[in-house]
């Protein structure tokens, strides 16, 4: 009886407002339908959570691909935008570094002339420096901008970074040490290696170039006042702060370097870059394997 009373009151319902009883069927199956995608929509939430909503659809998507779950980035895109997922993207907001001096010391030819690419590890390495900001207060309690620096070398092989240093100011100690690790990271490869930079004045030190000569090591250098000569550690940069520091703000040196130092472990190990289909560093073990 109370079945008929429901039908009956539909059935009025339905004239009342002109809605096709077929039409109100049909939805009403479609929502009472499971999610076919439910296991798959928990999935990429968790990998978009764990990277921080830096992960755009295509990496993604091959992080689904590393787990076995083999589905396509139209797919992926589609249940991102259904669950409101989108990478946050801040723009640069303060000005690049310049380490450029003048010339104090050799300027190298440019060797590597945009040739980026090269299929064998730790043959060619480049290097920059790249300024941070934190705030503090002093004795005073009033709020000053302090400055953080940081030094990496960057193997172009598959943009892993192979050593780095972080200091309070530039400084030649933390960029011949740095360049020193690199060196001895390196040191395995079968051909001669080329180390590249911009034309800052650390990179135009006797000290440095004596470090490469004992190496037999390659010395190149961007044109001036040219970043597109040395596009790959640009984009590390840029790739960092946009995750980690624009939108942020640190409030000491300590936290500011620990942050850095996080994220180039995450990056080394575990972020996917696209064109490798996996982090740097499993991409280089694979290939050695």
């Amino acid at each position: 009886m109370y079945e008929l009373r429901s039908e009956f009151r539909l059935t009025i319902l339905l004239q009342a407002t002109k809605f096709p009883k077929a039409t109100y069927m049909y939805w009403q199956k479609r929502l009472e339908q499971k999610n076919p995608n439910a296991s798959l929509e928990k999935k990429i939430q968790k990998i978009f959570d764990e990277h921080h909503g830096n992960y755009g659809y295509r990496r993604i998507q091959l992080a689904l691909k590393a787990q076995g779950i083999n589905v396509n980035q139209k797919k992926v895109r589609r249940i991102m935008g259904k669950l409101g997922l989108k990478g946050t993207k801040f723009i640069r907001k303060s000005r690049r570094y310049n380490s450029y001096k003048g010339t104090i010391g050799r300027v190298a030819k440019n060797l590597i002339h945009r040739r980026f690419y090269t299929s064998i590890p730790h043959q060619k390495v480049t290097t920059d420096t790249s300024e941070f900001k934190y705030y503090e207060h002093d004795k005073n309690k009033k709020l000053v901008i302090k400055k953080l620096y940081l030094d990496p070398f960057l193997d172009m092989f598959n943009g892993e970074i192979l050593s780095y240093r972080i200091s309070e100011r530039p400084n030649a100690k933390a960029i011949m040490d740095a360049q020193k690790e690199a060196m001895d990271r390196t040191d395995d490869c079968p051909y001669r290696r080329t180390f590249h930079s911009d034309q800052g004045w650390a990179y135009q030190m006797k000290a440095y170039k004596k470090q490469l000569t004992k190496q037999n090591i390659f010395q190149s250098m961007s044109r001036k006042g040219n970043c597109f000569d040395n596009s790959p550690m640009e984009n590390f940069f840029g790739l960092l702060k946009q995750e980690m520091y624009y939108g942020v703000i640190y409030a000491s040196f300590k936290q500011l370097k620990q942050a850095i130092e996080d994220w180039i472990h995450y990056y080394n190990h575990h972020r996917i870059k696209t064109k490798l289909g996996c982090s740097p560093i499993q991409y280089r073990e694979q290939i050695t394997a």
